[in-house]
């Protein structure tokens, strides 16, 4: 009969609660004690539980980050300009829930690839979709999908997720054609969804990329407004690595 139940609990893609079920009947001093709801909550807390984990473990993997960036170990040193206090609320997902951006800057090397898919890491931990892209390779992306026809499911997919992140921007001018095709993609997002933007490039300049003027306007404006603005200082925490790894 054991052995049925368990069964029955894998048939029914209950995994976590057997394999806890098992646990409680291996321990039975630690467990007889208590009542049938007490243990069944037990039960029921380790299943949800690890379909948390098991969500959050996919939706890192679609993310595809460009780098294992847990927020934990942010380093907020003075001379970096991140400030814990005015962190804290975006780690906490507050810009998300008001569907707004956040612009990071600085120079190369500072930190902004981290910090940007440490915010995503978050995103992922709080049940939000979350999409990492270098921007040339997004701009590539979406004029190849015109040409095989795959481009209204990739502007669904982008429009759907919940955090977009947007790497080394600036590193290129962009072409009038490679401005359109992003502002559509920022439009559907435009208070809807949140994007974060990194780039070594100060934000005053972002209109000098743009070759087409009108677009420059249009895309930065749904940007900027209303956006959290991130410089960051310091010497390369990339220098910085190689050094201590030296001593």
């Amino acid at each position: 009969m054991n052995d049925i139940v368990i069964e029955q609990l894998r048939s029914l893609r209950l995994s976590p609660f057997a394999n806890a079920l098992e646990l409680q009947r291996q321990q039975p001093t630690t467990f007889n004690e208590l009542g049938f709801e007490e243990r069944l909550t037990l039960l029921l807390d380790h299943e949800l539980i690890e379909r948390e984990n098991a969500r959050v473990k996919r939706l890192r993997k679609q993310a595809k980050f460009r780098l294992d960036a847990p927020p934990e170990k942010l380093n907020y040193s003075i001379e970096r300009g991140l400030i814990k206090s005015e962190i804290a609320p975006l780690i906490g997902g507050n810009y998300l829930q008001l569907k707004q951006n956040i612009l990071i800057t600085g120079k190369t090397g500072c930190g902004k690839t981290y910090l940007a898919c440490a915010l995503g890491e978050q995103g992922c931990r709080q049940q939000y979709r979350v999409r990492y892209y270098r921007l040339g390779r997004l701009l590539d992306a979406l004029i190849a999908a015109r040409v095989d026809g795959s481009y209204t499911l990739l502007m669904n997919q982008l429009s759907k997720v919940e955090l977009l992140i947007l790497d080394d921007w600036g590193l290129e001018k962009m072409t009038a054609r490679q401005a359109s095709e992003l502002l559509e993609v920022i439009e559907d997002r435009y208070q809807v969804n949140s994007t974060i933007i990194a780039s070594q490039v100060p934000v005053k300049e972002w209109h000098q990329l743009i070759s087409n003027p009108t677009i420059a306007d249009a895309l930065l404006d749904r940007l900027i407004h209303n956006s959290y603005k991130i410089d960051l200082n310091g010497d390369s925490q990339r220098k910085n690595n190689l050094t201590l790894s030296d001593h």
